[in-house]
């Protein structure tokens, strides 16, 4: 029987290694950086944005515990103090900066703002029974739905303003006041026409004009 004469060979033939496709060094997104490690950019991109969502949860959560009564300060010196809604009947405001000054609903009774500055102020709603208005700045101001009887609005300049709804002005004393622009109800202007007199010291305006009295 014959023998097959095999020989193998003391040593494999090792296989190539498995090579794998280079990158294309003309890409322009190419670099050899970008295999090693995540581009600086990046990392800061993301620290940069999860330092932001913390500081916005952070401040959405505190807004909850903020002072209720933060929210109806006004402006001027007097908005360290809360003037919305409150009973502020007699109080004396006289020739005070109160410029955009919140006054809605507030009960301002006999209270005093002669010669104040009140451009912008709102008193929405507010009872100003008997106040003194005299000689003051309300260009702008909001009247609508105020109770303004009794009131003296002597020599007051109310360029502008708002008196929209129940707004009563019945029993005011409005001599020298300017009422241009304002927006009246036909019973109220009326009613303002039949005691009407005087002109503005500050725009020179008859106060029987600026109420387009006949």
């Amino acid at each position: 029987m014959a023998l097959l004469n095999v020989s193998f060979s003391s040593k494999l033939t090792p296989k190539p290694p498995l090579s794998l496709p280079k990158p294309h060094l003309s890409h322009p997104h190419f670099s050899p950086l970008s295999l090693q490690t995540p581009p600086q950019n990046l990392l800061f991109s993301l620290r940069e944005s999860v330092a932001k969502a913390g500081f916005l949860a952070l401040l959405s959560s505190s807004l909850f515990f903020v002072d209720p009564a933060l929210a109806f300060k006004g402006g001027g010196p007097y908005g360290s103090e809360v003037t919305r809604g409150q009973d502020l009947s007699g109080k004396d405001f006289s020739g005070k900066s109160l410029i955009k000054q919140d006054f809605k609903t507030s009960i301002l009774r006999q209270a005093n703002f002669k010669g104040a500055k009140l451009l912008g102020a709102s008193f929405f709603d507010s009872d100003l029974t008997g106040a003194d208005l005299s000689d003051a700045d309300l260009r702008g101001a909001d009247f609508s739905l105020a109770n303004v009887t009794k009131a003296n609005l002597s020599n007051a300049n109310l360029e502008g303003a708002l008196a929209t709804g129940n707004t009563s002005f019945k029993g005011s004393t409005i001599t020298g006041a300017d009422f241009t622009d304002v927006p009246l109800r036909d019973d109220q202007r009326e009613y303002l026409c039949k005691i009407a007199d005087g002109v503005n010291p500050t725009t020179g305006n008859a106060t029987r004009e600026t109420l387009l009295c006949e």
